[in-house]
C-alpha cells in the first residue's frame, strides 16, 4: 500500500484508532498526482469517522532516526524506490511512488476540516502506542509492528476495518471491524506476552538480517515464511524471558566469530527496543500544543513548535540533526537528469537559514539521475548566513523575510502585489521554474496545465478536431500514455513549488501558502493561445490533475482544440498574470546577461555570507569558477552508499578558491545544457 499519512488517533468514549488508513494506492501515481481525488478520499474517511461520533487526531512521522541505527536499511529502501520509479516511468503500472505534493495536500485538507494533528520528531509508532496505552484505546493499523506492542485495548486490523461502508442501527452509525490483542495471541500459540518483542526481532528487523544464517535454516524447509514464523513461535514456548531466547538463538548458529556474535546480539536487542512503549507526550500536545521536543539542543527553539504542529517540513530535522536530506524520488526515467536540479538553489537558501554559523557539511541522499549510478552524490556549495545576522535577528521583520524569499525566487515584490495574495507564491515559483527548467517547458505543457486546473476534478473537457465537436469528454481517471518530456518538466515544476512552499514556511509565511486543492470549479471557453498566461490560470483554480495534463498535451500536440467554460470570470486575472510573468522574464534575461558578463557570485543582498556549507546530492552538477570549469571524482562512503564523484580540469591559481554558482541563471542553465 502506498500510504502517505502515518497514524491517525480517533477517540470516542475510549476508542482510539491509529492507522495509515488513507493511502494513495487506488489513485494514479505515474502522471504527477491526482490531488483532488486524494483530497476527496481524505474527506470521505474523516466524514465516515465523524458520522460515528469519532473525533480524529492525526499523528505523522517526523525526521529520520538521529542515531542512524536504521541508516543501512533506509538506504537500501531508497535504492529500491529509485528502481521502482524508473520501472513506473518505463513500463507503467503501480510501483507505490507518492506524488510530490501529496503530504502538502494531506496537511492542508486536515487543516481545512479542522482535524487536530501532530508531527513527531521520528517514527510515530512508539508515540502512538504510548498514547493508546495512556488513553486505553485500541489501535487501528495495517502496520504489523502494532501486533507486538502490548496495548491494553488491542488493535483493529486495517484489512477488516470497513470505513467505506458505514452501517446504521437506529439512530447510531457504526463501522464493522475485528479486534486483536496480544493476550489472545499468546494463549493461541502458548507463548508468553513478554516474548513477542523477541519473536519480532528474530523474525527480522531493520537492524539485523538473519536470512542466510543457521537460525533461518531451522524449522520446516521450503514451506514459506508463514510456516517458519509458526515454528519460531512454537520454539519460543520454552522460554520465559527474551534474553534467554536470544542467547539460545545465537547458540543455534555454528561457527560464529566473537565479533559477529556481538553484532547479531546488538542488532537483536535494538530490534526489541523498538517495542518498548515510552511515556506519551502527545496527550499534552493535543491539550495545549506544547512542543513535543524539549531537550534536543541541536534543534533551535523557534523551530520546535512549528515542527510539532506540521507547519515546518519534517525534513528540517534531518538537516539540523544529521546534516543530511533525503530527496523525494519522482516517477521519471533513470537516464533523465534529476528533476530536483531546478530547485537546488532554493534548497541552498534553506540550508543557509537553518545552519548559519555551522561549519558542518550537509549531505543530500537518495536521489540519482541514472540507474547505472544509483549512489552518485555530487558536491556543491551553499550560501550561509552571517552568524551575527541569523534568523533570530530578522525573524521579527516581515519585510526582510519577504525580501529573502523573493530574492531566492528571483522575483520582486511590486509586480506580485498586483496579484491576489493566494496567487503570489505559486506565481513566483512558476516564474522561477520557467527560468530554471532544463530543457525549457513545452508550450503544450503550459497550456495543458492551465486546462487541467481549469477543469479541476469534474473532467469537463471536450476536444474538437479529428473526432469532431461531439467527441467524448475527458476523464481524469482515464489511463493515458506517459509523455517523457512532459513528465520531466512537470516534475521540475512540482519540485520548485514544493521547495518554495517549504522555504516560505521556514521564513514564517511572508506570503500566504497556496492551496493545492479546493473544490472550487472554474469554467471557460478557451482555445490554445497565449500559453504563458495559461499557467497562471492554473493558480487561480488551485487544483490540477496530472492525468489530465498528459491527456491534454496529447490533444494539443495533435491539433485538436480543448474548451472549458466560463472564461469571463478569469479574463482579468489572465491579463494581470501575463503582465507579471512577462515582466519577470524580461528582467531575468537582462540580469543574467549582466551576471554572465561580470561573473559575480550570487548572494542575498541583506544576508552576506562569511561561511559556506558543502552539500552532497544524488545528481550531476558542475561547479563553475570565473576562469575555469572543474569537477572531481572522490571516493567516499556514506550510509551504505559507495559513491564516485569526479573532478577534472586544470588548476588556476587565480580562481581555484572562487567558486561561482549563478543560481537559476541562464549561464547556469547553458552550462547544464552542454552536459546533458
Amino acid at each position: 500500500m502506498c500510504s502517505l499519512w502515518t497514524e491517525v488517533v480517533l477517540t470516542n468514549c475510549g476508542l482510539c484508532a491509529v492507522c495509515p488508513v488513507v493511502g494513495y494506492s487506488g489513485l494514479d501515481q505515474n502522471h504527477g498526482g491526482e490531488y483532488a481525488s486524494f483530497e476527496v478520499l481524505i474527506e470521505k474517511f474523516i466524514r465516515a469517522l465523524r458520522d460515528c461520533s469519532i473525533s480524529p487526531y492525526v499523528v505523522l512521522d517526523g525526521g529520520s532516526d538521529p542515531t542512524d541505527k536504521k541508516l543501512q536499511e533506509v538506504t537500501r529502501r531508497a535504492g529500491e524506490r529509485i528502481k521502482r520509479a524508473n520501472r513506473a516511468a518505463v513500463r507503467g503500472g503501480r510501483e507505490d511512488i507518492l506524488p510530490a505534493l501529496a503530504k502538502v495536500v494531506l496537511l492542508q485538507t486536515l487543516a481545512r476540516l479542522e482535524v487536530r494533528f501532530a508531527q513527531c520528531y521520528g517514527e510515530a509508532d512508539r508515540e502512538v502506542a504510548a498514547l493508546a496505552k495512556e488513553w486505553r484505546c485500541p489501535v487501528l493499523s495495517g502496520d504489523s509492528d502494532f501486533y507486538v506492542f502490548d496495548l491494553p485495548a488491542g488493535i483493529l486490523p486495517l484489512s477488516y476495518f470497513c470505513w467505506e461502508d458505514v452501517q446504521r442501527s437506529g439512530s447510531q452509525s457504526f463501522i464493522r471491524c475485528r479486534s486483536y490483542n496480544t493476550s489472545s495471541f499468546s494463549i493461541l500459540f502458548g507463548v508468553q506476552k513478554q516474548m513477542l518483542p523477541a519473536f519480532a526481532a528474530l523474525a527480522g528487523n531493520d537492524y539485523v538480517k538473519l536470512e542466510g544464517t543457521e537460525l533461518a535454516r531451522f524449522g520446516p524447509q521450503g514451506t514459506g515464511r508463514t510456516s517458519h514464523l509458526e515454528w519460531l513461535l512454537r520454539w519460543l514456548r520454552d522460554f520465559q524471558w527474551p534474553s534467554e531466547a536470544l542467547e539460545a538463538a545465537l547458540g543455534l548458529m555454528e561457527d560464529l566469530s566473537v565479533d559477529r556474535r556481538a553484532e547479531l546480539l546488538r542488532g537483536l536487542h535494538l530490534g526489541m527496543e523498538e517495542y518498548q512503549i515510552p511515556s506519551s507526550s502527545l496527550s499534552k500536545f493535543f491539550i495545549d500544543e506544547t512542543s513535543l521536543l524539549k531537550d534536543w539542543g541541536l534543534v533551535p527553539q523557534w523551530t520546535r513548535l512549528p515542527l510539532s504542529q506540521g507547519r515546518l517540513s519534517s525534513e528540517v530535522l534531518d538537516v539540523l540533526l544529521l546534516k543530511r536530506k533525503s530527496l523525494r524520488i519522482p516517477v521519471d526515467r533513470g537516464d533523465s537528469p534529476s528533476a530536483h536540479l531546478a530547485s537546488r538553489p532554493l534548497r541552498q537558501v534553506m540550508y543557509g537559514l537553518l545552519l548559519f554559523g555551522s561549519p558542518k557539511r550537509v549531505w543530500q541522499n537518495h536521489h540519482s539521475n541514472t540507474l547505472k549510478n544509483l549512489n552518485l552524490l555530487v558536491r556543491t556549495r551553499v550560501q550561509d548566513l552571517e552568524p551575527g545576522r541569523g534568523y533570530q535577528k530578522f525573524s521579527r521583520t516581515t519585510s526582510l523575510r519577504l525580501k529573502v524569499l523573493l530574492e531566492a525566487l528571483q522575483v520582486s515584490e511590486e509586480p506580485l502585489s498586483r496579484l491576489p495574495p493566494p496567487l503570489r507564491l505559486p506565481v513566483a515559483a512558476t516564474c522561477y521554474w520557467l527560468q530554471s527548467a532544463v530543457p525549457p517547458p513545452e508550450e503544450e505543457l503550459l497550456g495543458a496545465l492551465l486546462l487541467g486546473l481549469s477543469a479541476g476534478n469534474t473532467g469537463r473537457l471536450s476536444a474538437e478536431g479529428t473526432g469532431g465537436p461531439g467527441e467524448a469528454r475527458t476523464s481524469s481517471t482515464t489511463c493515458v500514455r506517459r509523455h517523457v518530456g512532459v513528465s520531466h518538466s512537470f516534475n521540475q515544476w512540482q519540485s520548485c513549488l514544493e521547495v518554495s512552499i517549504q522555504l516560505n514556511q521556514l521564513l514564517g509565511f511572508p506570503l500566504p501558502e497556496p492551496q493545492i486543492c479546493t473544490n472550487t470549479t472554474f469554467t471557460s471557453n478557451w482555445t490554445n493561445t497565449n500559453i504563458i498566461c495559461t499557467l497562471m490560470f492554473l493558480m487561480s483554480s488551485r487544483l490540477f490533475e496530472g492525468t489530465l495534463v498528459h491527456q491534454l498535451v496529447r490533444r494539443m500536440k495533435s491539433g485538436r482544440k480543448v474548451s472549458v467554460e466560463n472564461k469571463p470570470l478569469i479574463e482579468k486575472l489572465y491579463k494581470t498574470c501575463q503582465n507579471v510573468v512577462n515582466q519577470f522574464h524580461t528582467q531575468e534575461t537582462s540580469e543574467n546577461q549582466k551576471t554572465q558578463k561580470n561573473s559575480e557570485t550570487w548572494t542575498l543582498d541583506t544576508l552576506q555570507s562569511q561561511k559556506t556549507h558543502k552539500i552532497l546530492e544524488h545528481a550531476t552538477l558542475l561547479m563553475f569558477t570565473p576562469h575555469r570549469i572543474f569537477c572531481s571524482f572522490l571516493q567516499y562512503y556514506l550510509g551504505g552508499f559507495q559513491a564516485n564523484i569526479i573532478f577534472w580540469g586544470r588548476s588556476d591559481r587565480n580562481s581555484i578558491h572562487q567558486p561561482l554558482l549563478v543560481c537559476g541563471s541562464r549561464l547556469y542553465l547553458r552550462l547544464f545544457r552542454s552536459i546533458f
